[in-house]
């Protein structure tokens, strides 16, 4: 695919592409930003015909890591999908990469920072609660931030149940 850019806006004129530091889909803007370069390597082409598929599948927002997940695999199968219109395959080895940069984010996120016990996220995107020690914790649902995890220590009196963050 020479200039992947203009191919895809003949095909898909409702969308717009800009260029930016970094691939990604904004639903904010309706914008699908990728990385200008001279020429677009093969892994560029992936990935832009990936942030089309969250654009043509309408990807706007996500409430639970799960739900994340399954937003990234839907739109690789949709880049796949896409790809096919231009003769192009994308390597399975290099979409399973990407779910596991998602799949390591994940699972650093829901590891109880004090006892270290595997846990599910609560009711919102943020929370955590352990099953094992009872550890709440907050994460950022910033993917590109590292995992980092504040808790909070539940006092327990006879009478009372306080919560004081750390």
């Amino acid at each position: 695919m020479e200039n992947p850019t203009d191919q895809l806006t003949k095909l898909y004129p409702e969308l717009k592409f800009k260029s930016g530091k970094h691939f990604c889909w904004s639903p904010e803007t309706n914008e699908i930003i990728y990385k200008k370069n001279k020429t677009f390597s093969e892994k560029d082409t992936w990935s832009l015909l990936h942030e089309t598929g969250h654009a043509l599948l309408n990807h706007r927002d996500y409430h639970s890591d799960f739900e994340l997940l399954k937003l990234e695999v839907e739109a690789w199968a949709k880049a796949k999908e896409i790809a096919k219109s231009f003769n192009v395959n994308i390597d399975e080895n290099h979409i399973e990469d990407c779910l596991d940069t998602y799949r390591e984010w994940l699972y650093k996120r829901s590891i109880c920072p004090n006892c270290t016990a595997k846990c599910l996220q609560q009711s919102d995107f943020v929370h955590y609660r352990c099953f094992n020690c009872h550890t709440t914790w907050r994460v950022s649902s910033n993917r590109f931030c590292r995992a980092y995890r504040s808790t909070k220590k539940v006092l327990q009196d006879s009478s009372l149940n306080l919560e004081s963050a750390t």
